[in-house]
């Protein structure tokens, strides 16, 4: 958590960071790096706030640099705060590479391993377990090999429990990390970490590389967060070591938790998810190309490397241009409806799906408006909710809509013309379909992908709605934003008023009689 901190654009709040290592203590981490209270006023707040909450899991532990230099460790404050932080475990970091201790701390040699040394004696003679990050470990070996492995033996005749070997500077490749780790973990007696940055992109890699050299312990971050271009991604390393590598954990890791943890990691440090991170992201596991999803149907083997609900994913069948039969027949059984290939209202349906994609829409991020069209030509659904025309005025201040139906006329008020039109539609219905004023509309987007072929650029709007329970989004398209958006507004209320119907009356979908 201290260095996913440190990375550009992101900041926890006290109450994020909380949420944060309570979540890590659900799913079973080893230790949680909290932050380094001697540096900041919100990190010296945390650890306080922690003791009134009982970790059963992880331990907690606090970050600090060496002792300063020409300072002993008992008036050096940064160590005092990690004694206050009333934590049982010290990560502290010192120097491997001699440009460092010539250029940044502006030492002796024999200085800086003093530094290590004083410092991690002081906080075991305090009964803290003490983990000693090297920090530019890898450079500092190819530079001057024996003056690095001086600077491990500082901390381990000091009492270091863990030795961690950091790549501070990312630059390090697989093969060097694991001759290197592999030369060392027979040089010290203490256990063996490491810990790895990802500017080459190798983080993940290198992390691997140094547990088959002999590593045991490794430090990461939630979704790869981290200074410059991150660190070791821990949702990518545990499945990697558990399932894949045969690895366990001393506390037995919950990968089941993975996904909601990256997903709350994510929300907190507002950074957006990542839809293609391995395990976890949203096109883990979705498949679009119809060769894939009719494989898939057979043997999910065929195209998935691990069971996606191990890691807290999901599988998903993507609908487009490319879909083939298997693809609405995935999702055709989602809804309880059974389908083979042969059919030929299925046949009329993807023939339609593609056309329209052609045109513009995009039903990959519009499942519900796809299955309206097949549901449609199945002759399971017809529309619920339909307008002859709507009208929308606005001004700075406030947005007015009106709709009409063959026997009613709806009005709205909104803050925007997509708001005031979803609260027209809403009263033009509510009252023949009061289950509609339960749904909202928790995302909008418009793209705006140009033109189509030779025809006017046309805007793409893409709804997201739930009702707290089911989640699902539709599509519109029009060179109106406002009908595009009415378009997609009409699909979601429809989707859902089929969902109650079948709930209500499920004997209408005879799955055995849909030929």
């Amino acid at each position: 958590m201290r260095d996913g901190s440190q990375s550009a654009n992101v900041s926890f709040t006290l109450s994020d960071k909380i949420r944060i290592a309570i979540a890590l203590d659900d799913m079973h981490v080893d230790y949680i790096e909290g932050g380094w209270p001697g540096s900041n006023v919100k990190d010296n707040i945390f650890f306080k706030e922690m003791k009134q909450h009982s970790l059963q899991h992880s331990k907690l532990a606090a970050f600090s640099s060496t002792r300063r230099k020409s300072v002993t460790p008992d008036k050096d404050k940064s160590l005092d705060e990690i004694l206050a932080s009333g934590v049982g475990t010290a990560v502290i970091f010192g120097k491997s590479w001699k440009l460092h201790v010539s250029d940044v701390l502006k030492v002796s040699d024999e200085e800086n391993l003093n530094m290590i040394y004083d410092t991690v004696s002081y906080l075991v003679s305090h009964g803290l377990e003490v983990i000693y990050d090297a920090e530019h470990f890898y450079q500092g070996f190819l530079s001057d090999k024996e003056y690095a492995l001086r600077s491990l033996k500082s901390a381990e005749d000091a009492g270091s429990a863990t030795i961690v070997l950091a790549d501070t500077n990312g630059g390090t490749i697989p093969s060097a990390v694991s001759a290197i780790t592999r030369e060392v973990s027979g040089a010290v007696k203490s256990k063996l970490g490491v810990h790895m940055h990802n500017d080459s992109g190798c983080a993940v890699a290198n992390t691997i590389a140094g547990v088959e050299a002999g590593a045991v312990h490794i430090q990461g971050t939630i979704n790869g967060l981290g200074e410059r271009t991150g660190n070791a991604d821990i949702v990518q390393l545990l499945p990697t070591l558990s399932l894949k590598m045969g690895y366990s954990s001393k506390s037995s890791i919950n990968l089941h938790k993975l996904k909601d943890i990256s997903l709350l990691v994510d929300e907190l440090s507002m950074q957006g998810s990542n839809p293609r991170q391995p395990y976890v992201g949203a096109n883990a596991f979705a498949h679009k190309a119809g060769v894939h999803a009719d494989a898939m149907l057979k043997n999910s083997l065929s195209y998935e490397h691990i069971v996606p609900e191990l890691v807290g994913n999901k599988r998903v069948i993507l609908l487009s241009e490319v879909s083939g039969a298997s693809n609405l027949i995935w999702h055709a059984e989602k809804l309880g409806i059974s389908l083979t290939k042969d059919n030929e209202k299925l046949k009329d349906a993807l023939s339609l799906i593609k056309k329209l994609e052609e045109q513009g829409y995009e039903f990959d991020s519009a499942p519900a408006s796809a299955m309206l069209i097949l549901l449609s030509k199945l002759g399971l659904y017809n529309e619920y909710v339909a307008l002859q025309g709507w009208e929308v005025v606005s001004n700075e201040k406030i947005s007015s809509a009106t709709v009409k139906t063959e026997m009613h006329t709806g009005t709205g008020r909104g803050d925007g013309p997509v708001n005031a039109i979803d609260n027209a539609i809403r009263s033009a219905f509510g009252h023949m379909c009061p289950a509609i004023m339960n749904v909202r509309l928790i995302d909008y987007k418009v793209v705006l992908p140009g033109k189509i072929r030779d025809t006017e650029s046309i805007v793409r709007v893409l709804t997201e709605f739930t009702d707290g329970s089911e989640l699902w989004r539709t599509v519109g398209i029009s060179q109106n934003i406002i009908q595009a958006s009415v378009q997609s507004l009409l699909d979601g209320f429809n989707y859902y008023m089929w969902l109650q119907n079948r709930k209500a009356k499920p004997e209408v979908q005879d799955t055995n009689r849909v030929q």
